[in-house]
């Protein structure tokens, strides 16, 4: 038997154990073509193996160094972003007092976010696939600039119509970066570095989140004299629009598109597909008929709508408890973050090792409900160390489950775009951040912060069944999975026949699962 025969009957055999046993994650198949990858030159780039038919063709892949510099860049226009999302919310009674305006009027700064979301992620989408990253990362920034100065002309009691302008163009910023980091990790990191990248995509908008519960109430204090009141907002905003000034000039200058060489098998098979052959709209029906997706869609809206109507009334719920307590709310809002930041790090480092993602997103959305009960049933007990703590173990699941669920909808949708996956668990985030955060401040002006958080509580226990329901169904289709090794064109494509890969590592691009 020749050299090519035995690496055909080695792939071969090792992906009939993957099949068998798909819990392992294939990562010991993956590692043979890992460990082959640049031992068998041949043409331009890639590897042709052949025996009486045609099995497949390896890609030369790369990984650069300054893919970790494109993510710094990412991540620190997201971190400003996120930060002008809270910059009102966290400080909510102070705004109150001097724009004179009511609670609702301040909570819609913030769920001007979520409402821009929904009808503007498509487009946005559609662009992705069509131009890039760097197109939509250099737009996106360019309105997180022009809203941060526009924001500047609203430092005066009678400037709130401006104020509400300027954040929303910074919400339309948004759109243009909460799909951005499994896009972003899949285009330029390995395989073994996906989740990981993603993670720390998502911590750049966690960070800024963080920061947003910590400044504001240390720039901004609670004084009578609206002119003090009014220097102190205008020092704010000014510092806010030099940063995403230099971040946008940051992007223009270095941020690029996409890396010479593709990082992975995977996306050099993308790379291969036919631009013309891919139609948006097909992507997105494929996306809407397939139900272990949308399931998390659902869920991942439910967990991640929690999150949203936690941070905006997080000011009013700790208010309410602990008069005088604004700085203490923010740095409570900055627990929850930071802890959300190590959970997101370490689930990210989790599932690069394990693919473990049925298991991870159960166990963490179980963890969530926990923890949103614990909070609830601790916060009016008058400590506020134990809300310290409280916070910190909610923020560490509930944030923490961000990535995990961009990566989990990557890993049910290859070879869909990552972008538009991860528009359509946004746009449901968004969705459900408005009817939660309307709805628990409502209840919170009626009946308490106790019934409010309870009544977010009943929902996380809603998207815990339904995860349940995602990993029983991806049970149920594991039984029916069956080996097929694709056949490669003379010009090494796959057939459209065979692009239903339904995973991101590279030892899945051979799987089919057929229900």
């Amino acid at each position: 038997m020749g050299d090519k025969e035995k690496f055909v009957q080695s792939w071969v055999e090792s992906h009939s154990d993957c099949c068998l046993d798909k819990e392992r994650s294939c990562e010991e198949s993956c590692s043979f073509f890992e460990e082959h990858n640049h031992q068998l030159p041949l043409g331009e780039g890639s590897v042709s193996l052949e025996s009486e038919d045609q099995l497949l063709t390896l890609m030369e892949t790369k990984l650069y160094k300054r893919r970790w510099l494109m993510l710094l860049i990412f991540s620190l226009y997201s971190m400003s972003n996120a930060f002008m999302w809270l910059q009102y919310s966290i400080i909510s009674n102070i705004f109150m007092h001097f724009y004179s305006i009511d609670s609702m009027a301040i909570d819609w700064l913030s769920m001007i976010y979520f409402l821009t979301y929904v009808p503007f992620i498509l487009p946005v989408t559609w662009m992705l696939d069509k131009r890039g990253l760097r197109d939509i990362v250099v737009v996106g920034s360019a309105f997180n600039c022009i809203g941060a100065w526009i924001k500047t002309g609203a430092a005066d009691p009678h400037m709130f119509p401006i104020a509400f302008f300027g954040q929303f163009v910074c919400s339309v910023a948004t759109v243009y970066l909460l799909g951005i980091p499994s896009r972003l990790a899949s285009v330029w990191f390995g395989q073994q570095e996906v989740s990981t990248a993603c993670s720390i995509g998502v911590l750049g908008n966690e960070l800024g989140i963080a920061i947003g519960f910590l400044v504001p109430p240390v720039l901004v204090p609670n004084v009578e004299d609206k002119e003090e009141l009014a220097h102190h907002i205008r020092i704010m905003f000014y510092i806010t629009a030099g940063i995403a000034t230099f971040l946008f000039v940051l992007v223009v200058l270095v941020f690029q598109d996409q890396p010479k060489l593709p990082p992975s098998q995977a996306q050099a098979q993308a790379r291969s597909m036919d631009p013309d052959e891919y139609s948006y709209t097909a992507s997105i029906l494929r996306l809407l008929k397939n139900k272990p997706f949308m399931l998390l869609v659902v869920s991942y809206g439910l967990n991640v709508g929690c999150f949203y109507s936690v941070s905006t009334l997080l000011n009013r719920m700790i208010i309410e408890h602990y008069p005088g307590e604004e700085v203490n709310a923010g740095r409570i809002g900055l627990t929850i973050v930071i802890a959300g930041m190590v959970g997101s790090l370490i689930c990210g480092i989790w599932l690069d090792k394990t693919k473990t993602y049925k298991q991870t997103s159960l166990a963490v959305y179980i963890l969530t409900l926990i923890g949103m009960l614990v909070f609830a049933f601790t916060l009016n007990i008058g400590r506020l160390w134990v809300v310290f703590v409280t916070g910190g173990v909610l923020g560490f699941f509930m944030t923490g489950y961000l990535p995990l669920g961009f990566e989990f909808a990557v890993e049910l949708t290859f070879p869909e775009s990552e972008g538009t996956s991860s528009g359509l668990l946004n746009c449901s985030a968004q969705i459900f951040g408005i009817i939660f955060t309307i709805s628990q401040g409502k209840i919170i002006d009626k009946w308490g912060t106790f019934a409010g958080n309870m009544f977010l509580a009943v929902f996380l226990l809603f998207g815990t069944v339904m995860t349940a329901l995602i990993k029983a169904d991806l049970r149920r289709q594991k039984a029916n999975i069956q080996l097929q090794v694709p056949t490669v064109s003379p010009a090494g494509s796959v057939s459209s026949s065979q692009q239903d890969y339904g995973a991101t590592s590279y030892s899945a691009l051979w799987h089919r699962q057929k229900n």
